[in-house]
């Protein structure tokens, strides 16, 4: 492992940590059922996921039930 041979200043920290940034997570429509959804993840209301059934998806109502 390479050894610093100088103590690394406050400001260089802050300067490398200031471009850690949170981002808001990006949402679609499910190209299936029209419900809200992350990209490229399987849709949580039908189980739909590029046009092909990857989740049973519940019942609304039975859904509220089991959770």
């Amino acid at each position: 492992m390479a050894c610093p041979k100088k103590k690394t200043s406050h400001r260089k920290q802050h300067q490398r940590r200031a471009n850690w940034k949170a981002d808001i997570p990006k949402i679609v429509n499910c190209s299936n059922c029209g419900a809200p959804s992350l990209p490229h993840i399987a849709c949580t209301s039908c189980g739909y996921y590029n046009g092909r059934e990857y989740l049973r998806a519940l019942p609304r109502k039975q859904r509220k039930a089991t959770a």
